[in-house]
């Protein structure tokens, strides 16, 4: 005990000193009136090592959780004190720190059960602290992880292998699923008028199988050097009305001035957007469906923030299965259908090249009229006129092929076409939310260059990367530590109560 408040001592003094030599050291500089860049970094690198300073002062406080020979468990069990404590790396901002604790158990080579020092200090499962994983993880859920750990040795002078900020990444996302399930709905007066579904795909870059040719063979005519996976991205949002004409949608589309000057108007924004992504894969001989694991998960935010009188609209592009999907969970007589218009746009540019050249006036005039058309309800026309463009102006059978696709993927929509009525009501056209989603949440993070992934790192990556994304990152951190903390030390406050009573 004399040994342990003597070292408890030396600690204090060593903290103490340590700020005297802070104060010391901004005297001098002021007086030599050095560079401020300089004294920040200094100053910065002083910190950290008080920080460690004052870490191993508290470390030094908790001695190693000796509750005495025996400890009985709540349940009525007799545990015994092992001879010799045993150490565990525990690695902070500030270092990494050896902490010898004292366990208990049946005997030595058995299972350890029972740690009253990690309990009473609630140390996380890994060696690294809970601190060090946020910070790691929000700046790797951003970044590539080796620039994750370029940055961190920046600030902290350490550096993790990258391998292990991998590890890190799956281990903690395996918590994300409990996390979303316990959210509660939105505040219903902090919702919009308009209760928005709408769901995409985009594809994963996956490592090379080791069954595949290496990267040196020759591939044959077709095949890709690496396959992608299809990351299904989902997104539920609520927005109020906004109340636009053909001719304005036509304005912005083109990017044009207004035909006439009006008052500006308050952009209605999307309220409590939440976003999921699913990867679809092969497990264990099961089939894993992105689509459906994101559409269960849109259903069951649906179930919990529709209110009744509620309009239910659903945004997407003409791919089939995604609407085949969402009529599986929701019904279609149940919600409005909504084709983007951000999908139709393009189909129009890709039939005015068949009649007019790239870039002529020709082919923005035939756009701009049809756009406009489509817009006042007229789509079922549009489509009629082009078939029949087609057949007048002799177009070749390769042409012919292409416009008879494009004219079939917007027939095949035309029910969600009825754009008259949804801009009269207020109702959103186009699916920028979703395409901003998949920009954001797949490529910008999982698409760069030279980046392959695993089924499980990619599935951990959509699962912390779309936390982060929803502005739920620091709610998720403290609810992974409070799950983690019940299922590591159940006996928490009965240990808590033990150590008090002995005073240890």
């Amino acid at each position: 005990m004399i040994m342990a408040e003597n070292t408890q001592i030396d600690k204090v003094q060593n903290l103490m000193e340590s700020a005297l030599e802070m104060t010391r050291y901004v005297e001098r500089v002021t007086r030599e009136k050095s560079p401020i860049h300089e004294v920040e970094k200094e100053i910065w690198q002083r910190i950290l090592q008080m920080g460690r300073l004052a870490l191993e002062q508290f470390l030094a406080g908790q001695g190693t959780g000796d509750l005495g020979e025996t400890l009985s468990t709540p349940e009525g069990r007799t545990l015994k004190r092992l001879n010799d404590t045993h150490p565990r790396k525990y690695q902070s901002v500030f270092g990494e720190f050896v902490i010898e604790r004292t366990v208990y158990g049946t005997r030595e080579g058995q299972k350890i059960e029972a740690v009253p020092l990690d309990a009473r200090l609630q140390l996380p499962e890994s060696e690294f602290s809970y601190l060090l994983q946020d910070w790691a993880q929000a700046l790797g859920v951003e970044h590539a992880f080796a620039r994750t750990a370029e940055v961190l040795h920046m600030i902290l002078n350490w550096s993790p292998p990258v391998d292990s900020l991998e590890r890190m990444n799956q281990q903690m996302a395996e918590s994300v699923t409990a996390f979303r399930e316990s959210l509660p709905a939105p505040k219903a007066e902090e919702e919009g008028e308009i209760l928005v579904v709408t769901a995409d795909n985009k594809g994963v870059p996956m490592r090379r199988p080791a069954a595949q040719l290496p990267a040196g063979r020759h591939r044959k005519k077709g095949e890709k050097a690496n396959k992608k996976r299809m990351a299904a991205v989902g997104c539920v949002y609520t927005v109020d009305p906004k109340f636009r004409t053909p001719e304005e949608v036509v304005e912005a589309l083109f990017r044009e001035e207004p035909c006439r000057k009006t008052e500006k108007k308050s952009e209605p924004v999307a309220q409590h957007k939440r976003l999921w992504s699913s990867l679809s894969y092969e497990w264990e001989g099961k089939n894993y469906n992105g689509e459906e694991n994101v559409f269960q998960w849109m259903t069951q935010e649906v179930s919990a923030r529709w209110k009744p009188n509620q309009l239910l609209a659903c945004v997407m592009d003409g791919q089939r299965s995604l609407w085949k999907t969402l009529e599986k969970h929701i019904p279609s007589e149940k919600l409005v259908e909504i084709l983007d218009l951000l999908h139709v746009a393009p189909r129009l540019w890709e039939a005015a090249h068949l009649f007019h050249a790239e870039g002529s006036v020709e082919a923005e005039q035939f756009v701009r009229e049809r756009l406009l058309r489509i817009l006042r309800g007229e789509a079922g026309y549009v489509i009629g006129g082009m078939r029949q463009m087609g057949t007048k102006r002799g177009l070749r059978k390769s042409q012919r092929e292409k416009l008879q696709a494009l004219c079939n993927y917007l027939e095949k929509n035309l029910h969600r076409m009825r754009y008259d009525e949804y801009l009269a009501a207020g109702y959103p056209i186009a699916s920028g939310v979703i395409e901003g989603a998949c920009r954001y949440v797949v490529k910008d993070r999982m698409e760069r260059a030279g980046m392959r992934w695993t089924v499980a790192g990619a599935q951990a990556m959509l699962d912390l990367r779309t936390t982060y994304v929803n502005g739920q990152w620091h709610d998720f951190q403290a609810h992974r530590i409070a799950r983690e903390r019940e299922r590591l030390y159940p006996y928490h406050q009965w240990l808590h109560q033990s150590t008090a009573a002995l005073g240890a």
